[in-house]
C-alpha cells in the first residue's frame, strides 16, 4: 500500500514541477523555476520508492498518463486553455487506460 502512496506522491509533486514551468515564464521567475526542480526531484524521488512493489510498465503509465490528465485540466480550469469535446474525451480515454491498468496490476 505504501507503494501506492508514493505513486500518488510522485504524481501530484510532477503536476506541481509541470504547472511551474508554465509560472515560471521561461525561467524569468525565481520562484516557479525553482520548484520545477525541486518539484521533479522529489517527484522522481517517490517514484524510485514506489517502483520497489509496482511493475516499472504499470508506474511509469499510471504516473504519466494522470499526469498529463491533470495537467490538461489544470490548463483548461486555471490556465484558461481552450478546451473542446475532443480534448474532454481524450482526457478521458487518458483516465480510462489507467484505470486499465491499475486493474490489470494485480494479475
Amino acid at each position: 500500500m505504501h507503494s501506492w502512496m508514493f505513486l500518488a506522491t510522485a504524481i501530484l509533486l510532477e503536476v506541481a514541477g509541470t504547472t511551474s514551468m508554465k509560472l515560471a515564464e521561461g525561467f524569468s521567475k525565481f520562484w516557479p523555476s525553482l520548484l520545477i526542480f525541486v518539484c521533479y526531484f522529489l517527484s522522481f524521488t517517490a517514484l524510485t520508492f514506489a517502483l520497489k512493489r509496482i511493475d516499472l510498465g504499470v508506474a511509469y503509465a499510471i504516473w504519466s498518463g494522470l499526469g498529463t490528465a491533470l495537467i490538461a485540466l489544470i490548463g483548461i480550469t486555471f490556465l484558461e486553455e481552450p478546451f473542446g469535446v475532443v480534448k474532454l474525451a481524450s482526457i478521458g480515454l487518458i483516465i480510462a487506460g489507467v484505470a486499465g491498468l491499475n486493474l490489470s496490476a494485480g494479475h
